[in-house]
């Protein structure tokens, strides 16, 4: 009677498990390294290419469901780096039609690249952190045709705009405006005028005849010369007035007798 009282109280050990629990076997079978044949999402997205560390790491394909893009290209670590080309789906034609064509870097469009906006709209050059950066020529649907420095997708530094009807800048740029030093040639009159720009607007400048002969719709009678006892001091006064003004961010208009004083009687 005690014996089996005493067996009874005995605690019950369980033996070892000597198979891998399957939630640890299926996380195993699932760690993707190599190449691949497609791996689909539970969102419709889907990817073909390599692996590495269950990432996508070398050369692949990935098609986005919901935006209808595609990328082909190098991938590292699981985000799109080096050399790839960025596609869409026309609406029209069902078809694929290439946006971006060019470097890549921790996801975002980076280095040497061409962007696509529409069959009329490019831009070809640097950029940075998915914006153009650097040196690189726009193409707008309007015509226009923009050739210089970028910064943060807008005109920045040293810049050729070419205008639809052939006029050119040829200048400064600082934050998408004529800021600085510039030449603006009016091809279509025959004239060209030289000065200084504040935030896109022209503040003081020499303007000259230019090519009248070949122009398409020349002025009726050519600009006269004005003598000055120093017409570059005048242009020095005024530009330091306009400069400092900018940073004052003060009224610019430029006092009557700063340049009355310098012409001859």
């Amino acid at each position: 009677m005690w014996s089996q009282i005493f067996m009874c109280s005995m605690p019950f050990l369980k033996r070892p498990q000597t198979t891998e629990p399957l939630v640890r076997l299926w996380d195993r079978k699932a760690q993707k390294c190599g190449p691949h044949h497609t791996v689909y999402s539970v969102n419709g997205d889907q990817y073909t290419g390599e692996w590495m560390d269950n990432k996508k790491h070398g050369k692949g394909t990935q098609v986005w469901k919901k935006t209808g893009m595609i990328y082909d290209g190098a991938w590292r670590c699981g985000k799109r780096e080096g050399y790839g080309t960025l596609s869409k789906t026309d609406p029209q034609t069902k078809e694929y039609v290439r946006v971006y064509v060019g470097s890549w870097r921790h996801d975002k469009k980076d280095g040497a690249g061409t962007c696509l906006y529409s069959p009329s709209a490019f831009y070809e050059g640097q950029w940075k952190e998915d914006q153009r950066s650097g040196w690189g020529q726009m193409q707008y649907e309007n015509g226009e045709l923009y050739e210089g420095e970028w910064l943060k997708d807008k005109h920045h530094g040293q810049g050729l705009l070419l205008l639809a009807n052939g006029n050119r800048f040829v200048g400064t740029w600082s934050d998408g405006q004529k800021n600085g030093h510039g030449k603006f040639f009016h091809l279509d009159r025959g004239q060209l005028y030289e000065g200084f720009w504040v935030d896109g607007v022209a503040k003081c400048g020499t303007m000259s005849d230019f090519g009248r002969e070949a122009a398409v719709r020349p002025t009726v009678y050519p600009i006269p010369k004005i003598c000055l006892q120093d017409s570059q001091a005048v242009l020095i006064e005024a530009r330091a007035y306009f400069t400092e003004d900018k940073e004052k961010s003060t009224e610019t208009t430029i006092p009557s007798h700063t340049v009355a004083r310098q012409y001859v009687p």
